[in-house]
């Protein structure tokens, strides 16, 4: 699986150790951290590894998230929305976990710093939302724990024989969000704010969907003839 954990901003070293040990439980090398609060090289952060000390010495740090070089990037949070609050309308880790591992891309699953989780502009930053069932009354779960979690979903799916399949990349996601946007730009809205909640709900579609390039360039195609008509 070519699968990247990445921490944005992560506070506690023995939080950053924990991560990186559970990803070696589930076969997981590739660890990104983004303008990180926590030393990766401290001791207590060596010490909560364990055995995990080539995942820490392999450690990618970053400043910006869309610096993670990742064709897909998953939001994590245990902060939901309602129907209305597109971005932070979830799927569990199981829905994706399948496709996921068949994927030949980079992806990225994100998960936010400890005391605040990820700012609203990150999850609209990534394609698909992802949260972890809870009890309602207290659902934020631990940073490592939540790793963990996700990882095993994967780690099971990746047991079974899953179709392999290549979806979109960087690159012609980009073209393809760029059509629709273009798009919805001809055509009239009675507010601005619609206009953005559908161009979101657009780009929301096509990062749970994980698009083939024959899908994609299906679609590519519809909008490039709605934009001839216009």
């Amino acid at each position: 699986m070519n699968v990247s954990v990445i921490l944005v901003r992560p506070e506690h070293p023995g939080n950053v150790g924990a991560v990186a040990r559970i990803m070696a439980n589930f076969g997981f090398t590739q660890l990104v951290l983004v303008d990180p609060v926590a030393d990766h090289t401290s001791e207590e952060c060596k010490k909560r590894a364990k055995h995990a000390q080539d995942v820490l010495k392999k450690a990618v740090v970053v400043d910006a998230l869309e610096d993670a070089d990742c064709d897909w990037l998953i939001g994590t949070s245990g902060k939901l929305g309602s129907d209305y609050n597109l971005p932070r309308l979830p799927l569990a880790p199981w829905q994706l976990a399948g496709r996921i591992t068949a994927a030949k891309k980079k992806v990225g699953i994100v998960f936010g710093p400890e005391s605040s989780g990820l700012l609203n502009e990150e999850v609209e930053g990534c394609d698909v939302f992802v949260s972890i069932p809870a009890n309602p009354k207290y659902p934020i779960i631990n940073l490592s724990h939540s790793v963990s979690i996700i990882l095993y979903e994967l780690f099971i799916a990746s047991l079974g024989k899953p179709v392999p399949f290549t979806p979109i990349g960087l690159k012609d996601k980009e073209v393809l969000t760029d059509l629709i946007d273009e798009t919805l730009d001809t055509l009239p809205f009675e507010t601005e704010e619609k206009r953005k909640t559908q161009k979101m709900l657009w780009h929301r579609l096509i990062g749970k969907s994980f698009l083939t390039r024959r899908e994609a360039f299906g679609l590519m195609g519809f909008f490039k003839k709605v934009l001839k008509k216009r």
